[in-house]
């Protein structure tokens, strides 16, 4: 069965570790990606053709969606009825219940949703005719992680922080009282690729990397009440790294993460965040990276969630197979050294 990977980009840095899966994605299912723009409200004409029943042999079509509002765009692809047999869309900021569309509540366009968080699958079942699964963050632990044991870094400034933490010059400058070698902001780069992978790299250089929940870190697009995974986290464990601060409380995090993957800080306390790392430091060793590579390479890879879409689909790629082959194989290397 033919497949088409489709990504709809908001064009926001926030989601270029979605931007870098979708096209990931892709190439595992053996197809080019799709992007398009987030798209307008669908046409009356649209939704009424929505409401006929797909045609059973047509194309797979994977609707990669940044944000919930991102599901109308299944209802303005071209030749939809005609080209399509089966859709299954995937939800990253799932937590923004209110922006699920109407339109798709009450059409039965999708076979089948997939969420990120598992919190959200009470509301989105009872709000869709389709099932709704959950398939959360993940990383490239495979191609993009690390496992190396040098690391010229004690911490690393990953993302949104609170205020006390804002200023970059500030905490180097009580780093370097600690002997801790810090570093600040990675730079970002426009091009998806370029700017996970030289992301990755910078995170395989540090021991620990500094993120805090939007609970104690809000911002413009943070949610004002729920706590998620994001991938500063995801991206960091793959990398080897440990991610201090104060994680987020959900279930995804309980069900994900492991022993040691977390130093929580407690406190956003610069002067007393600092010290706690600090001392963390004094006793990390290689084998810290490795376990953290590990089980990213057991939980995290992006490639079993690109299984399972492929069996709600019951589709089968010979890339997708070689990619999981030599994620196991990897998976077993380690198993034996960690």
């Amino acid at each position: 069965m033919k497949i088409e990977v489709i990504y709809i980009n908001p064009g926001l840095p926030g989601y270029q570790p979605v931007f870098y899966m979708a096209r990931l994605a892709a190439k595992c299912f053996d197809t080019e990606l799709v992007v398009l723009p987030p798209p307008k409200s669908p046409s009356i004409a649209e939704i009424l053709s929505s409401l006929r029943p797909l045609r059973k042999h047509g194309a797979a079509c994977v609707l990669i969606c940044p944000q919930p509002g991102n599901l109308v765009s299944a209802f303005m692809l071209e030749r939809l009825r005609e080209k399509y047999g089966h859709i299954v869309a995937w939800v990253f900021d799932s937590f923004w219940l209110k922006y699920v569309p109407r339109v798709v509540r009450l059409a039965g366009i999708f076979d089948q949703i997939f969420v990120t968080e598992l919190e959200d699958l009470v509301s989105w079942r009872a709000m869709l005719r389709a099932p709704v699964d959950w398939l959360p963050w993940g990383a490239d632990a495979l191609r993009l992680g690390s496992s190396t044991a040098k690391r010229p870094l004690d911490l690393l400034r990953f993302g949104r922080q609170p205020p006390e933490w804002e200023d970059d010059i500030a905490t180097e400058r009580i780093c370097d009282s600690m002997q801790l070698h810090f570093s600040g902001r990675p730079p970002y780069f426009e091009n998806e690729n370029d700017n996970e992978q030289t992301l990755m790299k910078k995170l395989g250089q540090t021991k620990f990397t500094l993120s805090f929940s939007n609970n104690v870190s809000p911002g413009t697009q943070t949610h004002p009440d729920r706590q998620y995974l994001t991938a500063r986290w995801t991206d960091a464990l793959s990398a080897g790294a440990t991610v201090a601060g104060i994680p987020p409380k959900s279930e995804s995090v309980k069900e994900l993460l492991w022993e040691d993957a977390l130093l929580d800080l407690q406190t956003v306390n610069r002067q007393e965040g600092l010290a706690i790392i600090a001392n963390a430091a004094l006793s990390w060793t290689p084998h810290r990276a490795i376990r953290n590579h590990l089980r990213s390479l057991e939980k995290l890879d992006w490639r079993w969630r690109f299984a399972k879409i492929a069996n709600a689909l019951d589709i089968n790629s010979q890339t997708l197979d070689t990619e999981l082959s030599a994620l196991r194989k990897k998976i077993t290397y380690y198993r034996r050294i960690a």
